[in-house]
């Protein structure tokens, strides 16, 4: 009975006038199908049968003047407006309308005629919404032979046998409460801040049409995004006429021009409010919590509606229905002022269920205060190796981009992580090899330059930034090695994350150039900082575990398998990041003995634009980190930043 409101378009809350001849050849093609194997005309039996007809027809097409025509004991103004609101107070799809009930069968006749009186059973179901079951009841309708001729006599029972004179439908939705999103010690990732429900008391409108037709045209919400009138409109019309409805919540002070717009709105009503609505940290991956608007409303689905706080992004948005439940929806009948109230129906919802994440409150404010200052876009995610549980994320200065799990950067050196596994564990080669660090070496026509330096260990020009090296050594690994060694330390991989994250892109080399660019992280190969920490948190441990952020077995059950790698060839690897911290280029990072890692600039072609990204990867006892600035800035201090704060 979910989402009362995605329908108003269809179920044609303000109906189209049907001409005299349209009515009748509606009214025929329903009876038909009322009738079912009946040979008869609507009109044509001697009893009360096609006046019960004629009667469900009318209603169930919308021609209530036709259907009031065949009444007595009311005004028929009365009676058309009467059946004309069922819909509106119900904010209903559909009504349709057959003869007899579920009883039927057993012996119970649709109708029991006694002399000039009878009683009618039918069968009333009404489609409340997509996606939900309809609700269907039995009816009772006394008629009466006047003139010779059958009429329906009226009485509001008819609309439902609960419904007292005096009383209308009405649909009353119980939002739960949502739940929060928790960190790893269970406290909530959320703060609160101050907001305004927006709301009205649906008897007070004087022109409701008008008031919602404002209010929609006035609510351009995160870049343009509108209310649903039509719906909105359909919400207010079934809710009780004497309760406030609240229609959205607007938060102070990122919505304040908006809401002093709906000040001047007749009918509007204002109540300030403090909510844990807004991401306490990480909040390009927690989220943020919005107005359900039109297209956020076909992105989430039932059973959500115009102007539900909802959420908008992040993890807000992808667990959305865990953390809201659904509402409990009940009809009731009751009086205009809501003192008589007697429930007809109820739907139960689910309750919420908070989320708990990986996310550790130490490790996420010494990563904010890493990057705190910087004039470049940057972000940072920094992991646990022993199980791949991701303990901290901060982005700075993306647009609300959640560049830490979803950026795309050449990893440039970094990548030498890669590259120099693949040599330790399939070419035979020790961090102790004899290399050479020209200044310049061309590969398969592709050349490679940096600072010259004299013939040394692997480990020693690895750690110099010799990129020569790395392109010359191309030479001992073929193309599909390095890229099953990139994916064995998880690049490419679906990680089963359960939110979106970028795991890497190492294209095949189509020649001997193109694989050496790929060794120095160039080229074609892209990354994100958390495809990188995992690497580099493969690289302590000894084994590629896939990372996870949310605590959900559903998501853990789809991650792919750790992958265990060459013991001798890890401890090449160790030594070789031990000595890049301790003499070569990420020295600035070692703030304690067991820091590894490697920093590197490198210089990409974004749009026509050379951009440059600043990275530092690796990792210090059982956490590991990964480090990407849109700029040249000194990423090992940063690193030191983060590890001794």
């Amino acid at each position: 009975m979910t989402n009362r409101g995605r329908r108003r378009a269809r179920a044609g809350a303000r109906r189209p006038l049907l001409s005299p001849a349209r009515r009748r050849a509606v009214a025929l093609a329903a009876c038909g199908a009322l009738v079912g194997t009946m040979t008869t005309g609507c009109w044509a039996e001697p009893s009360a049968m096609p006046a019960v007809r004629d009667f469900l027809i009318a209603w169930q097409v919308g021609n209530y003047e036709a259907a009031a025509g065949r009444t007595v004991g009311a005004d028929r103004k009365q009676v058309e407006d009467a059946l004309g609101r069922v819909r509106q107070q119900l904010d209903a799809a559909s009504l349709r309308l057959s003869l007899g009930t579920e009883v039927e069968g057993s012996g119970v006749d649709q109708i029991v005629k006694k002399g000039d009186e009878a009683d009618a059973r039918f069968t009333v179901k009404i489609d409340l919404g997509e996606n939900g079951q309809p609700w269907e009841y039995p009816g009772l309708m006394h008629l009466r032979r006047v003139g010779g001729i059958w009429k329906v006599v009226w009485d509001s029972s008819i609309i439902n046998t609960k419904l007292k004179p005096g009383q209308r439908l009405a649909v009353v939705t119980q939002v739960p409460k949502r739940s929060p999103i928790t960190d790893t010690q269970g406290r909530s990732a959320l703060r609160e801040i101050g907001a305004y429900q927006v709301g009205v008391f649906p008897g007070q409108l004087a022109d409701p049409q008008k008031t919602i037709d404002q209010l929609a045209k006035q609510t351009k919400i995160d870049g343009g995004r509108r209310l649903d009138s039509e719906r909105l409109l359909g919400r207010v019309r079934s809710a009780p006429p004497q309760t406030y409805l609240p229609l959205l919540t607007l938060q102070v002070p990122t919505h304040n021009a908006l809401i002093q717009r709906l000040t001047h709105i007749p009918g509007l009503r204002f109540q300030g409010v403090r909510a844990p609505i807004a991401p306490a940290y990480a909040p390009e991956l927690i989220g943020n919590l919005g107005p359900a608007t039109a297209d956020r409303l076909q992105q989430v689905g039932a059973p959500y509606q115009p102007g539900d706080t909802i959420g908008v992004s992040g993890i807000q948005l992808l667990q959305q229905r865990r953390l809201a439940g659904t509402p409990t929806v009940s009809v009731v009948a009751q009086d205009e002022t809501g003192k008589s109230t007697e429930q007809l129906r109820s739907w139960p919802g689910q309750e919420p269920q908070q989320v708990q994440t990986t996310l550790d409150p130490g490790y996420q404010r010494h990563a904010d205060e890493a990057l705190a200052g910087l004039q470049f876009p940057a972000s940072m995610v920094a992991v646990r190796p022993s199980t791949g549980e991701v303990l901290a994320v901060a982005n700075r200065g993306t647009g609300g981009q959640n560049f830490a799990f979803e950026g795309h950067y050449p990893p440039g050196l970094t990548f030498g992580i890669v590259s120099a596994e693949a040599l330790f564990s399939q070419a035979g080669m020790k961090q102790s090899t004899e290399t050479t660090c020209p200044g310049t070496v061309t590969v398969g026509g592709k050349a490679f330059t940096n600072k010259a330096r004299p013939d040394s260990s692997f480990a020693n020009h690895f750690a110099a930034s010799c990129k020569t090296t790395l392109a010359q050594l191309s030479s001992k690994v073929d193309a599909q090695t390095l890229l099953r060694e990139a994916s064995q330390l998880g690049l490419g991989k679906n990680w089963g994350l359960g939110v979106p994250a970028f795991t890497g892109s190492v294209p095949a080399p189509a020649n001997d150039g193109e694989k050496a660019a790929a060794m120095v992280g160039e080229g074609a190969v892209q990354v994100s900082p958390l495809a990188m920490a995992m690497v580099a948190a493969a690289a302590y441990s000894g084994t590629w575990r896939p990372p996870y952020v949310l605590k959900d077995p559903s998501t853990t059950a789809q991650a792919p398998q750790a992958q265990s790698l060459p013991p001798e060839s890890i401890s090449n690897l160790k030594k070789v990041l031990s000595r890049t911290a301790s003499r070569g280029n990420a020295r600035g990072a070692r703030v304690s003995g067991d820091v590894v890692g490697v920093a590197a600039l490198t210089t990409y072609n974004e749009g026509g634009r050379t951009k440059t990204v600043s990275w530092f990867v690796g990792s210090s006892g059982d956490r590991a980190f990964a480090i990407a600035v849109e700029g040249v800035v000194n990423t090992p201090a940063l690193a030191a930043k983060f590890l001794g704060g």
